[in-house]
């Protein structure tokens, strides 16, 4: 799994017109899922999102977590993530999930992390064509990968 784990003031996603998820304070998570990604990889990285201390304390430290500050998660799933470029100008998504294996890890990983949190997960809309405003808060912007754990 890749993730963008981006921290934001403000997020939401709409298709066709109707917002499907909207958060204010806390984590835009966009995450791509290959199909080498096992219930263990999806396990580590919800732990990782609603742990990771990159939220202000009382001295402007990174130093509290989504959970600690009782932020949301809206979680986005994007295929787009496994882009490879090497050859020519139009990407390939051949490393990413089909639909069949991504989707359903996709809704575990949204009731995983509502279970972790305590409270709902926002979502998009599998598949969709999604439109995702955000406020990115600092600039802070994250990235990870389940296949590379030692250096997250």
């Amino acid at each position: 799994m890749r993730a963008v784990i981006q921290r934001v003031t403000q997020a939401s996603c709409t298709v066709d017109e109707q917002i499907t998820g909207i958060i204010g304070n806390g984590l835009l998570v966009l995450i791509g899922i290959e199909d080498e990604d096992t219930q263990e990889d999806m396990e580590w990285l919800s732990q990782k999102l609603v742990n990771l201390r990159i939220f202000g304390d009382e001295q402007g430290l990174m130093n509290k977590s989504v959970q600690d500050i009782e932020g949301n998660i809206l979680l986005i799933s994007q295929f787009t993530l496994f882009a490879q470029t090497k050859k020519g100008n139009r990407p390939s998504f051949i490393r990413a999930a089909r639909p069949d294996k991504a989707k359903p890890m996709y809704i575990q990983m949204a009731q995983h992390l509502s279970s972790l949190l305590g409270k709902e997960v926002q979502v998009g809309i599998f598949g969709a064509d999604m439109k995702i405003d955000l406020r990115n808060d600092g600039p802070v912007t994250i990235m990870m990968n389940t296949k590379d754990k030692d250096n997250y």
